[in-house]
């Protein structure tokens, strides 16, 4: 008998209830521990990739191994309490997405071994003493993210020509929200933009932060990269939408959920790297011996749907350089 929950930010799914005479007789299914900042409607689109690698080493959800979900919801102060809890449950590798909860599953165990995705230097961040060598119980893989910024204003200006100012949305719980701001500024000077910066932490800021740039005639919005912002998209594009403000994102998602665009480096690729990681640490390999991988693979995706609402006429170039277009 088979038994699946999910009880999001404390428990997770793929577990196995077996009668007590037949666990006894089945060999040890690994436990692969998934550590979470942002939402589970999130993770759920974008951890596929991580379960393909996983597999490809031989092992299966639900199958080859069991697979335990602590998921923050956004709320970054749960994170080491959720870490302490996966190393209770004694799993046998910790899968952690972001900066956050990477550093929150290294602080909490120095023994079961820590397989990251971070849009980060994981240096910088503490987390391993160098790319090539690792050492510890932590290695993983890496994605530029804040290096984009300028990328991303660049694109929000060629998608929304007349717009003269512009926001850029932030969360203050961000570990490099001070980068992130300092590089959009900077873009915005090149581009003779008028930048205006909101902020938010919990979810009733996003209200006085449409007003504020509705106030500044606000012609477009960045919003920056951030799992607690990217996993409040829906609630993000609503208000965006409700003041006819055209909003670009950093990852895919937030163009599949209604966005205008994304440009961002490709987490299919890093995830995907994450499961083979994970797998070769169950079949044995330490991560001090796994060099961190980043990320080589960029994704640009046009809501041409979202376009066409807005009044927006999409460049042609824009369109052929784009590796996914809705419509």
């Amino acid at each position: 008998m088979r038994r699946r929950d999910l009880i999001v930010g404390v428990a997770a799914s793929g577990l196995s209830a077996w009668p007590p005479v037949v666990r006894g007789q089945q060999p040890k299914v690994p436990i692969v521990g998934v550590l979470f900042g942002g939402s589970a409607a999130l993770l759920r689109q974008a951890f596929p990739p991580f379960l393909v690698g996983l597999g490809e080493l031989g092992y299966r959800d639900g199958q080859d191994v069991t697979i335990e979900y602590r998921i923050a919801e956004g709320q970054y102060e749960r994170l080491p309490a959720l870490a302490s809890d996966l190393v209770g449950r004694q799993v046998d590798v910790i899968f952690a997405g972001a900066s956050p909860a990477s550093l929150a599953a290294k602080t909490a165990t120095s023994t079961i071994p820590v397989v990251f995705s971070i849009g980060a230097d994981p240096v910088a961040r503490g987390l391993v003493t160098s790319l090539n060598r690792p050492g510890g119980n932590v290695s993983g893989t890496t994605f530029l993210s804040i290096e984009l910024t300028a990328k991303q204003l660049e694109l929000l200006h060629e998608l929304c020509p007349n717009a003269r100012a512009v926001g850029f949305l932030i969360s203050q719980a961000a570990p490099d929200a001070a980068a992130q701001t300092s590089r959009a500024e900077a873009a915005a000077r090149v581009l003779g933009l008028a930048l205006h910066v909101v902020t938010a932490r919990v979810d009733s800021d996003f209200e006085p932060a449409f007003a504020a740039l509705a106030e500044r005639h606000a012609g477009a919005l960045l919003v920056g990269g951030d799992e607690y912002l990217m996993s409040r998209a829906t609630r993000i594009l609503e208000l965006a939408n409700s003041h006819a403000i055209p909003a670009v994102g950093g990852i895919r998602p937030f163009a599949l959920a209604g966005g205008l665009a994304s440009y961002g480096a490709s987490f299919a690729e890093a995830l995907h790297q994450a499961g083979l990681y994970a797998g070769r640490v169950l079949k044995g390999t330490k991560p001090a011996d796994l060099p961190v991988v980043q990320a080589t693979q960029f994704e640009l995706v046009i809501n041409l749907k979202a376009a066409k609402a807005l009044g927006l006429t999409v460049p042609p170039l824009l369109l052929a350089e784009a590796n996914e277009v809705i419509e």
